[in-house]
């Protein structure tokens, strides 16, 4: 898009040039926000919008996302190949990084034009914002209040730590504990939840409690039962096997409480990387709607800046070309496929469900009595973004007209098969089963293997035991098993054995020999 493509020089317009100022970037966000708030009824964070440099997109993608974090190798790593990558063009940079804070960051590049500034002030600020916000997955696992302050004292704990135990010391347990990221989480809420804010201040009273009362002899040597009771008319303490109960799907948890070795300041470092999978958790579930949400809010408002006069036919047209772009979806036999596109797909069904509210057809009205023709579409999707997350949107709203559109149909095949089998396709009978099939692809405890704590003998030879319960027969690599129970042995300062069994019957698959903790 050349410069002159949205130069009309006419006065009514927010922005007249391509290139962005801080005066235009003002009025098209109040523009928006206008639309967003008072039209589509949006509820949202105050927003914070920063204008970044590539270098420091880089440098976001490397640390997650997130603006504070702390430092780890593997994050130099990521930016050095992401960097690579875009220097030579074989890869883009996204047009920008949204934080779930209170208030919400958005981060935008100074490389974009100022028609991309609007989009993605329109995708970010509002869309991703109100989804952020009102999501119940969201207001359920995540403080925005509070992560920022939170990941500052993260970031100043390590850093603390780096300095007193040595830089090797703590990579060690980092990554440790990234390695078991994915099994740091609660995936069912146990307790009403901590703001991070006290937990700051929690964590440096048990941290100084511990390091004051820590004795590495006492810990190693001493039985439980030869340990002195005293008879003061109290009850008896609990036993230490029984602070945790077993199973315990949340591994680093159990580690962070029940490792008999672990020092103080490393159980602090589990603790931190725990609430940052937890933070996290949500999106996992939430890919489709989050980023389907966020792009139907701005196809919306992009849109009605245009039919009010505010935006050139030449910046509608830049919007609508990346618009495009970002939802596009190859067929299977296309070589650019990789899976269905989560912006294609969730765009497609929030359009749709207006479609049905506003027009539906007599198929509508047979699948969708509750909403089809309602005529409140906005309604309909704000109540959809803030009690569904992919699973149970794809299993409720996922159309047959969706099907048909995208062309869906089902393969099954056993493992040993030479041929696949076309099981459902996009008529009466395969509705059912591809919408079926699809959102189980969108289930959390499908994604990540199911591995649990099952036994610890703390009084004895302190052997910690996991358990996978294998769906469908499906085992772990053999390999990235073994490193992973390394990670697990160094933690636990103790033999860890791994066995699977079938999530069905328990019956044994496999064992794993069981990994020393290294010196």
């Amino acid at each position: 898009m050349s410069d002159a493509a949205i130069t009309t020089g006419d006065p009514g317009l927010l922005f007249s040039e391509h290139d962005w100022s801080y005066d235009a970037v003002q009025r098209t966000y109040d523009a928006i926000e206008e639309i967003a708030l008072k039209e589509l009824g949006l509820d949202v964070y105050p927003n914070q919008i920063e204008v970044i440099t590539a270098e420091q997109m880089l440098d976001a993608y490397a640390s997650i996302g997130m603006p504070l974090m702390y430092n780890h190798w593997s994050f130099g790593k990521h930016f050095a190949y992401n960097e690579l990558l875009y220097r030579k063009g074989a890869r883009g940079l996204a047009y920008e990084i949204v934080i779930n804070s209170n208030p919400c960051i958005s981060y935008v590049m100074e490389d974009n034009s100022m028609a991309m500034q609007a989009l993605v002030i329109a995708h970010a600020a509002f869309g991703h914002n109100h989804f952020f916000k009102n999501n119940n997955l969201f207001r359920q696992w995540t403080d925005a209040e509070a992560i920022l302050d939170y990941m500052q004292f993260a970031k100043s704990y390590i850093a603390r730590c780096e300095e007193r135990h040595g830089a090797r010391s703590v990579e060690r347990v980092l990554d440790a504990a990234h390695a078991l990221m994915d099994h740091g989480v609660n995936r069912y809420q146990r307790k009403r939840r901590v703001s991070p804010k006290s937990r700051e201040q929690r964590a440096r009273d048990r941290l100084r409690y511990e390091e004051e009362s820590y004795n590495d002899l006492w810990q190693r040597t001493v039985p439980v039962d030869a340990r002195p009771e005293h008879d003061d008319g109290r009850e008896p303490a609990p036993r230490v096997a029984d602070l945790v109960p077993l199973p315990e799907e949340n591994i680093l948890y159990y580690l962070e409480k029940m490792a008999p070795r672990l020092e103080p300041w490393k159980r602090e470092i589990l603790r931190i990387v725990r609430q940052l999978a937890q933070y996290f958790y949500p999106q996992k579930q939430t890919k489709v709607m989050n980023e389907g949400c966020a792009t139907y809010v701005h196809y919306r408002i992009m849109n009605r800046l245009h039919e009010k006069g505010l935006l050139s036919d030449g910046g509608v047209l830049e919007f609508l070309h990346s618009h495009s772009s970002v939802i596009f979806q190859p067929d299977f036999d296309d070589k650019r496929y990789s899976g269905i596109n989560p912006y294609a797909l969730g765009f497609e069904m929030m359009t749709d469900i207006q479609r049905i509210c506003e027009r539906p057809t007599d198929e509508d009205r047979e699948w969708f009595p509750e909403i089809a023709g309602n005529g409140d579409a906005m309604g309909t999707l704000r109540d959809a973004w803030a009690n569904y997350r992919d699973e149970s949107f794809v299993l409720q709203f996922l159309s047959p007209a969706v099907m048909r559109r995208f062309k869906m149909f089902r393969l099954s095949a056993e493992a040993d098969d030479p041929e696949y089998l076309v099981e459902a396709i996009h008529n009466e009978r395969g509705y059912q089963k591809i919408r079926k099939a699809l959102a189980r692809r969108y289930d959390v405890a499908l994604q990540d293997p199911n591995i649990q704590v099952v036994a610890a003998d703390l009084d004895g030879d302190r052997v910690l035991v996991l358990r996978h319960e294998a769906i469908a027969g499906r085992l772990l690599d053999r390999e990235d098993a073994t490193a992973v129970l390394q990670h697990v042995a160094d933690l636990w300062g103790y033999p860890v054995a791994l066995e699977e069994v079938d999530a069905a019957s328990h019956d044994l698959l496999r064992e794993h020999d069981r990994v020393e903790p290294r010196p």
